[in-house]
């Protein structure tokens, strides 16, 4: 088999490259790592309880909106928080709403939550909501269903709400 020939995925699900079949999980660059869990609502709620400066939570409100715009110097033209530092100081204010059991003393010792997963949990709501998954597709800027599955993942109890709303059973009770 030629280097330059692209590979093939045998009936097993392997990737064949040349002799050497490399296992499915090994061959799709790590996309089966398990995402964390949403932010229930009233972790979110907390969140927005926090006692940080107005800028940082403006534009954690964004992210959670899906609006992640840069906060950008209208006389620069450059971002005044980047991505990274925002992410910092998210998870840096987050370790105590994290681990609502510790001590405050314990906090360096603590881990927050990320950016990201608030992202994910605002996915997630909007699904719960009843969100289309166009709107969810546009929203997220992901291109395909497959990608956006990860992150809105309802729970179980909105499953059960939107269950029992269309039980033709129920609504002939009401």
């Amino acid at each position: 088999m030629n280097c330059a020939s692209p590979a093939r995925r045998s009936a097993g699900g392997s990737v064949k490259a040349g002799s050497t079949a490399i296992p499915r999980s090994a061959s799709s660059g790590g996309r089966h790592r398990r995402t964390a869990p949403s932010f229930a609502e009233n972790q979110i709620a907390a969140l927005w309880r926090l006692d940080v400066a107005l800028q940082e939570k403006t534009q954690w409100k964004m992210f959670y909106d899906g609006t992640p715009t840069l906060d950008v110097c209208p006389e620069t033209g450059r971002a005044r928080l980047s991505y990274h530092r925002a992410e910092e100081i998210f998870e840096e204010n987050t370790r105590l709403v994290a681990n609502p059991l510790a001590s405050p003393d314990d906090i360096e010792d603590l881990d927050g939550w990320t950016l990201h997963r608030l992202r994910h949990s605002a996915l997630t709501h909007d699904a719960e909501d009843g969100t289309s998954t166009p709107m969810l597709l546009a929203r997220s800027r992901h291109t395909s269903v497959r990608s956006l599955e990860r992150y809105a993942r309802p729970g179980v109890d909105s499953v059960a709400r939107h269950v029992a709303g269309r039980d033709p059973a129920a609504r002939r009770r009401t």
